[in-house]
Formats: C-alpha cells, structure tokens, sequence
C-alpha cells in the first residue's frame, strides 16, 4: 500500500472527507459483483494519497467481463460519489479515480467493443482518452462524426457508473456512516472488519 506518512498533519475536516471518500469506495466495492474483494482500507496518508481502498484478487484473471468493467467504474466513482452525497462538494482527490475510470471506460468502447458501437478496434491504448479531443495530426481511420458517437458512449458509460455508485451510496448511507466513523476511530481496517461494520456488526 505504500509507505506511511504519519508525520503529516491533516486537519480534522480533510480526515472526515478522506474517511468518507474511502469508505465510499469500498461500500460500492463491497456491494457489487465480480470486483476483487476488499483487502485493507486506510485513511492514513501513503504517498500522494490521503486514504487508500486495497483490493486483492482472489485468484489471477486475464479478462474482463462488461458487466465487470462496469462495475469498476463505479467502484472507481465511489470515492466522489460519497463526497457529494455527505458535503455537497467535491475534493481533488478523486482526480486519480476520474482518469482511471475515463481510461477504462475509453478501452470499453474503443478497444473491446463493448458499447452499442459495436466490435471495433478505433483506437491503440496509446490513444487520447477522449477522440475529440485527438493532439496533434493524429491520425484517424473514422469520421469526426464517429469521434462525436466515441465520446458520447464514453461520457454515457461514466455517468451511468457514477449514478449506480450513488445509488448504492443513498441506499446504503447507515453503512457508509458506520465505515466513516470506523475509519476516523481507527484509521485502518481490514476485509474482515469492513464486512462486520456493512453487516451492523461492529
């Protein structure tokens, strides 16, 4: 998870909105199927992060599903999901969980075939995250048209991860609580506590 920074000094109202941001992520994370389950959850800062969700798979995977990767990013928007829900703002710190979930979104529709667009490769991984947005004299082998449909499914498939998130967020808000309030008591906790405080255990 990377090394600890207890050294650094957080104001109690960033350690409640990182509480939250993570506890977000690993209730979606929690609740949806076929996501590795939840390994450690920590609002200690590490690196540039102030909280991190650890996931570990149970066994290797060399594929995603769609339903899969659907689920991703909505685990991925758990984070933002859960700052809007409880402050009605947003921090930068789900800018890392935006581009990687732009990123996964973006290989769905322009590398899988994933997406109503149907089973075409339009672009390289190398690519922008947005065709509309192509640098340069890139080259494409599609319409401007076609970059307009691109970026339209992509926008689509992120809003509809990021209102399944939410959804599962006000549904469950007594638990997002509980996780919250686990995390600023404790700062750490593991897969197994985190299924105790979901439960109403703890």
């Amino acid at each position: 998870m990377g090394s600890e920074r207890k050294s650094m000094v957080i104001s109690d109202e960033d350690r409640k909105t990182t509480a939250y941001h993570e506890a977000g992520h690993t209730l979606v994370g929690k609740l949806l199927p076929g996501l590795d389950p939840i390994h450690k959850v920590t609002i200690i800062p590490r690196g540039m992060a102030l909280g991190l969700t650890q996931t570990l798979p149970e066994k290797d995977s060399l594929s995603y599903s769609k339903h899969q990767a659907e689920n991703w990013i909505a685990f991925a928007f758990g984070g933002r999901a859960a700052e809007e829900l409880v402050f009605k703002d947003f921090t930068t710190g789900a800018s890392n969980d935006i581009e990687r979930a732009t990123s996964m979104a973006r290989k769905m529709v322009c590398e899988w075939g994933m997406s109503p667009l149907g089973p075409l490769a339009y672009e390289k991984s190398e690519g922008p995250v947005f065709q509309g947005m192509g640098y340069g004299n890139k080259s494409r082998e599609y319409s401007e048209s076609k970059a307009q449909e691109i970026d339209a499914e992509i926008s689509r498939i992120i809003n509809e991860g990021y209102k399944k998130a939410m959804d599962i967020l006000v549904e469950k808000r007594e638990a997002l609580d509980r996780l919250s309030q686990a995390l600023l008591e404790f700062e750490t906790i593991d897969g197994n506590e985190v299924e105790m405080i979901v439960q109403g255990a703890a």
